[in-house]
């Protein structure tokens, strides 16, 4: 039963992250709503696991962190998705995503109509969007959620131009990094000249009210119409950069769906990823109390 209080809903993958060192829980929209949570907001994640030892232990470890795995469905045929994640001399990750998992074969159940048009905001991304049960479970939602938020989260060989195209119309405020700014004007034959005359473009062409640019050490942007906000990245000891463009969409949400000012969410969202940045893993064990101290050492007043 969907309680009164606001929640965000995210939707699509669930996984292991086998690193080197070690498994972590992971995937894009559930690490964003592991730090949701964290921020004191409600949170519901939208998924599937394999009815295997490692779903059991997925969905085990999601309520073991005070999150619901109510609407984490068990799948009889396919496994719990694993990832095979590696990172690199400059702390970057790459992965190799494992096809015709769990997460492909999300089923639209009718008690999610209530669920996706209460919610205050309905993340996803195009990963899960991969195979056609889940994106057409997708579908379905986007036409009931009153604030969708479009991480765009390109994994190779995953891309697929039109799912994007389809994606974009479809959407609110969508998240992207430079590279994927650079990759989607490609996608159009138009020449990618600045962010400004980038991001009016995908703007004016979707109809998207809101585009938020991140850009690594160089900060990131926020796009509202005609207006943008410009925020530097806080200087930091990098322990890897696993889950911190999922960590800033986080902050960002966590202030966005409480109507506060663009800079006070930008504040946050840059604040939220450099502190997840300096720790190691997607999801690290913090009280909030512990981001407020370093987002008010880091940030200047």
């Amino acid at each position: 039963m969907i309680k009164n209080n606001p929640y965000v809903v995210c939707f699509g993958e669930v996984l292991w992250d086998i690193f080197p060192e070690g498994t972590r829980a992971g995937g894009a929209p559930f690490n964003a709503a592991y730090n949701i949570y964290k921020s004191g907001f409600d949170v519901k994640m939208l998924s599937r696991v394999g009815n295997d030892e490692l779903g059991t232990k997925l969905t085990d470890q999601i309520k073991g962190w005070g999150l619901t795995a109510e609407y984490i469905q068990v799948d009889d045929e396919h496994p719990t998705s694993t990832v095979i994640a590696k990172i690199d001399e400059h702390n970057e990750a790459t992965y190799d995503i494992v096809n015709h998992v769990a997460w492909d074969y999300i089923d639209s159940l009718p008690e999610y109509e209530t669920l996706i048009s209460h919610a205050e905001a309905f993340v996803f991304g195009s990963l899960s969007a991969r195979n056609p049960k889940t994106k057409e479970t997708l579908m379905k939602m986007l036409e009931l959620a009153k604030l969708k938020i479009f991480d765009v989260n390109f994994r190779a060989p995953y891309i697929d131009v039109d799912l994007i195209k389809e994606l974009l119309h479809k959407a609110d405020i969508v998240k992207m990094n430079k590279a994927e700014m650079r990759q989607i004007m490609q996608y159009f034959s138009e020449e990618y000249v600045s962010e400004d005359e980038s991001a009016a473009f995908i703007q004016d062409h979707f109809e998207i009210k809101e585009i938020v640019l991140t850009k690594g050490s160089k900060g990131a942007r926020y796009f509202v119409g005609k207006e943008n906000y410009g925020s530097p990245a806080l200087s930091i000891e990098i322990a890897d950069t696993v889950g911190s463009g999922d960590a800033f969409l986080a902050g960002f949400i966590s202030k966005r769906v409480q109507g506060k000012a663009p800079e006070e969410i930008m504040e946050e969202a840059i604040a939220l990823g450099a502190f997840i940045t300096s720790k190691s893993g997607a999801c690290p064990d913090y009280e909030y109390e512990e981001f407020q101290a370093f987002k008010n050492q880091k940030t200047p007043h």
